[in-house]
């Protein structure tokens, strides 16, 4: 399962729980796809955008590189711009996947570069197709607490600035003779991080 189709399963379930008290508001695609999502309860919101702008991660796309194709066989889309907002606690992710038919190693090359104006870059290796993203929004300390790697081996690489709350990925593996890539951007504010 992508990140993509976890984080549309987690919308799901909260649109499910407070359907009874809230607005739905779908918007389709020239093929009928929906393209963005917007439920409205008493308690907050939830936003899914298919169409990304790619500078809402803060990178730039690796010169040369294609938007990846969605997979129709899990009829899964490759980028996602997913809101949520509950009270005082916000949760943004920003997810584009491309790929290159440039070697994995330019393309971390490049991107370790683009990172480095936010921070200190971790390299991190993990056997994961798909950034892991683990954050405890209650945690009023995550703001300030650096970024660790969840996993160490593995053959994709992923380079990870900035905060538990504020943080940028960039997650790139082989694929066939190029590779494959992920942009990532999260963001989230809890009660005591506002």
């Amino acid at each position: 399962m992508s990140a993509l189709h976890r984080i549309e399963s987690c919308v799901v379930l909260a649109a499910l729980l407070l359907l009874p008290a809230c607005s739905v508001n779908v918007k389709k695609g020239q093929n009928g796809e929906d393209k963005k999502v917007d439920i409205e309860t008493p308690v907050g919101g939830i936003h899914v955008n298919k169409d990304v702008d790619v500078r809402d991660t803060g990178l730039d796309v690796y010169p040369g590189a294609r938007p990846k194709p969605r997979d129709e066989d899990r009829h899964n889309d490759e980028s996602a711009n997913v809101n949520i907002s509950a009270g005082p606690f916000s949760l943004r992710v920003v997810v584009m996947q491309y790929e290159s038919d440039d070697p994995p190693a330019k393309v971390i090359s490049y991107y370790r570069t683009q990172l480095k104006r936010y921070g200190t870059v971790l390299e991190c290796r993990t056997n994961q197709h798909v950034p892991q993203v683990k954050m405890d929004p209650s945690d009023k300390d995550d703001d300030e607490q650096l970024l660790s790697c969840d996993e160490h081996g593995g053959d994709n690489v992923e380079l990870k600035v900035g905060t538990k709350q504020n943080q940028r990925i960039v997650a790139v593996r082989e694929e066939g003779k190029g590779s494959s890539f992920a942009l990532v951007r999260v963001q989230t504010r809890g009660k005591d991080t506002i």
